[in-house]
C-alpha cells in the first residue's frame, strides 16, 4: 500500500505553489472583506483624522494680538492638533470661533452670516455677571460657553495650585501688616463698603489708579510682598469668581489673602483650607481687624502649609486658554445652542 503525500505540501515539507497560490487568495478576500466592513478604517478617514483642528478667534480678547501663526500650541503649551487663526477668511475651514464678550457689539451685524454644519460658535468671559452687559441678544447663538465658571463647557481659571513637593515655605520679609491694590473704586461696591469699617480698626497701605498710587508691572509683586496680609477682594461676589487678587496678589506674591467673595466653601474647591482667611469668618470687621494685628509667627506661618505641596500657577496668556479648546473638544456636547445666556451665566 502506497501512502499519498497531501496535496498542500511537497515531498520536501514546504507549500506547493498551489497551495501558496490558494493561501493568498484566501488572504487577500479576506483583506477586501474587511475593508468592505470597516470603511471607516480606510486612508481617508485617517487622514481626515490627521488634520489639525482650526480654532478662528473672531476677535481678539485683548487689545493687543500675539502671534498665533505656525503651531503655537504645540510650541508654547505642547498642545498638538491644535492650530488657532484670526484670519476670517478661513471661517470655512474652522471647526471653532470663538467669540469674545468683551468684543461682541450690540447687534449681530458684525458676526459671520451664517454658520457652517458642525462648525461650533464659543461665548467666552472671564469677567462677573455684574460686570456682562448685553447678554439676551445672545439667545440661541453658541454651542459652548468658555469662562472662569466650574460648570463651563471650557473652564478657564484666573489661576491654579499645581502638585509640587518641596521641603522649603518661602516667606518674604515683612515691613507692614496690610495692603491692597485697588485700580476703580466705586463707594457702592461690597469691597469699598468691607474696606472702610475694616480701616477704622487697622490701617491699610493702598496702591494703585485709585489712590494715585499706581504700581509698574515689575513693581507690582515685590511691593505687595512686603505686606504680611493682602485685601484680596473681588468686585462682585458670584460663584468661582475668584480672581488675580487671590493667585497672583496674594499666594504668588507671598502675602496670606483676606478674601472677600463667594463662600469659605467655594474658595476651599480651589485653595486649601488653611491657606486664606475669609471675611465671613468673623462676627465683626473689628473681630477681623483684632485677629490679624494679634496673630503670632508660628500661626503665621502655617498659612504658608501649601507651598510644601503646591506652587502657583497663573494663566495669563490667552493663548493658552483658546487652545485648551483642542484638549477638550472630543467631551464637549454637539448640536447644542444656550437658549437663554443670561439666564446661565447669573444662575
Amino acid at each position: 500500500m502506497s501512502w499519498a503525500l497531501p496535496l498542500r505540501w511537497s515531498p520536501w515539507g514546504r507549500p506547493s505553489v498551489k497551495a501558496l497560490v490558494s493561501a493568498g487568495v484566501f488572504v487577500t478576500t479576506l483583506w477586501n472583506l474587511r475593508c468592505f466592513l470597516n470603511p471607516s478604517k480606510g486612508s481617508g478617514e485617517d487622514s481626515k483624522h490627521m488634520e489639525p483642528l482650526v480654532i478662528l478667534v473672531w476677535e481678539w480678547p485683548s487689545k493687543q494680538v500675539p502671534k498665533v501663526s505656525g503651531d503655537v500650541c504645540r510650541e508654547l503649551y505642547s498642545i498638538t492638533g491644535c492650530r488657532l487663526t484670526t484670519e476670517r477668511r478661513l471661517l470655512h475651514r474652522a471647526n471653532v470661533v470663538v467669540f469674545p464678550h468683551s468684543r461682541l457689539q450690540p447687534g449681530r451685524d458684525r458676526l459671520p452670516k451664517e454658520r457652517l454644519p458642525g462648525q461650533n460658535w464659543v461665548w467666552v468671559s472671564l469677567e462677573s455677571p455684574s460686570n456682562t452687559r448685553a447678554l439676551a441678544e445672545w439667545n440661541q447663538t453658541f454651542n459652548w460657553v468658555m469662562t472662569y465658571r466650574q460648570d463651563s463647557d471650557i473652564f478657564i481659571p484666573y489661576g491654579k495650585l499645581v502638585p509640587n513637593q518641596s521641603t522649603t515655605v518661602n516667606i518674604p520679609a515683612k515691613t507692614n501688616l496690610v495692603s491692597w491694590v485697588i485700580s476703580n473704586y466705586h463707594r457702592t461696591q461690597k469691597r469699598a463698603e468691607v474696606y472702610k469699617n475694616l480701616s477704622r480698626y487697622l490701617h491699610v497701605n493702598i496702591y494703585g489708579k485709585a489712590n494715585n498710587k499706581p504700581l509698574c508691572k515689575d513693581c507690582l509683586l515685590p511691593t505687595i510682598s512686603k505686606s504680611k496680609f493682602y485685601l484680596a477682594f473681588e468686585n462682585s461676589i458670584h460663584r468661582d469668581y475668584i480672581t488675580e487678587k487671590l493667585w497672583r496678589n496674594s499666594l504668588l506674591a507671598g502675602t496670606v489673602p483676606v478674601v472677600l467673595g463667594p463662600p469659605r466653601a467655594n474658595y476651599e474647591q480651589f485653595v486649601p483650607a488653611d491657606s486664606f482667611i475669609h471675611v465671613n469668618d468673623f462676627g465683626s470687621l473689628e473681630e477681623l481687624a483684632t485677629f490679624l494685628k494679634t496673630m503670632n509667627s508660628s500661626r503665621y506661618q502655617q498659612f504658608f502649609a501649601w507651598q510644601r505641596r503646591f506652587s502657583v500657577k497663573l494663566y495669563t496668556d490667552w493663548r493658552e486658554r483658546i487652545c485648551t479648546i483642542c484638549t477638550t473638544y472630543p467631551h464637549l456636547p454637539q448640536g447644542r445652542l444656550y437658549p437663554d445666556l443670561q439666564s446661565w451665566f447669573s444662575s
